[in-house]
């Protein structure tokens, strides 16, 4: 039972629905907000005296404080800025020792940075601006944060199947083939369901419910078909991308 290993294939597969969740409620309360392109842009006049966009520097202060107490001490936590961290203040938790060593050199949050302000955001925040700039710069952070730990969460599914199966994947890490690791992680039957299902959850957490009609007349905060994109286009093959980046250090 799932229950019993918290590092079982299974209970991490419900760790990674249950992130779904998070990614599309987040991207529900961004969609509140219209784009706002002030906010992503480093050379923007209307907040002087600030180096870098102000998404930036919300990010950079608030991984701050986060770092104090503890957050990155996870290993589930990659920070988007990892050279701006103090200290921390609260003493080190004793997480479980589940991962190899390797897994703490793989951060692409910029990429998943670059995707999500220049690819993402586009495809769901309405065009304009309302300068509501701190309560957008939290939305912000809360939908990098989920879709960074959901696609780091890759850390996770490679050692369990590497557990399960190192003769299968030992030959392919021995000869740093990312091509044959790459296919013995992918699973096409299973990522269509993944958007099938993330498209359906979109379409119930999403509808506009009104007390006069027992359904929403096809109308959602967020349009359900960007959920299978996001999912179809950069989490799943992101996901696998450190996945083979987990398993290439595996053996060192």
């Amino acid at each position: 039972m799932a229950g019993s290993d918290p590092f079982s294939l299974e209970s991490i597969r419900n760790s990674l629905i249950r992130q779904e969740d998070t990614i599309i409620f987040s991207l529900i309360e961004r969609a509140k907000y219209p784009l706002n392109p002030q906010l992503y842009d480093s050379r923007c006049s209307i907040f002087p005296g600030i180096a870098g966009s102000l998404l930036e520097n919300f990010v950079k202060e608030t991984e701050a404080i986060q770092a104090k107490f503890g957050r990155y001490q996870s290993p589930e936590e990659n920070p988007f800025f990892p050279d701006n961290l103090p200290d921390s203040l609260v003493p080190p938790q004793s997480h479980p020792q589940v991962l190899h060593p390797g897994a703490a050199s793989i951060n692409i949050n910029k990429t998943i940075w670059d995707i999500y302000i220049n690819k993402l955001l586009p495809l769901f925040a309405s065009e304009g601006h309302d300068e509501n700039y701190m309560c957008i710069s939290a939305c912000d952070l809360e939908c990098l944060q989920a879709l960074s730990r959901r696609i780091h969460y890759g850390k996770f599914v490679a050692e369990v199947k590497f557990k399960d199966a190192p003769e299968e994947y030992s030959p392919a890490i021995h000869a740093k083939d990312r091509d044959a690791l790459m296919k013995l992680l992918t699973f096409e039957s299973v990522e269509e369901m993944v958007k099938k299902r993330v498209e359906k959850k979109a379409k119930v957490f999403g509808q506009e419910v009104t007390l006069n009609n027992d359904d929403c007349n096809g109308k959602f905060k967020i349009d359900p078909s960007v959920l299978p994109r996001l999912y179809g286009e950069w989490v799943m093959p992101l996901t696998k991308h450190v996945e083979v980046e987990y398993l290439l250090r595996r053996l060192d």
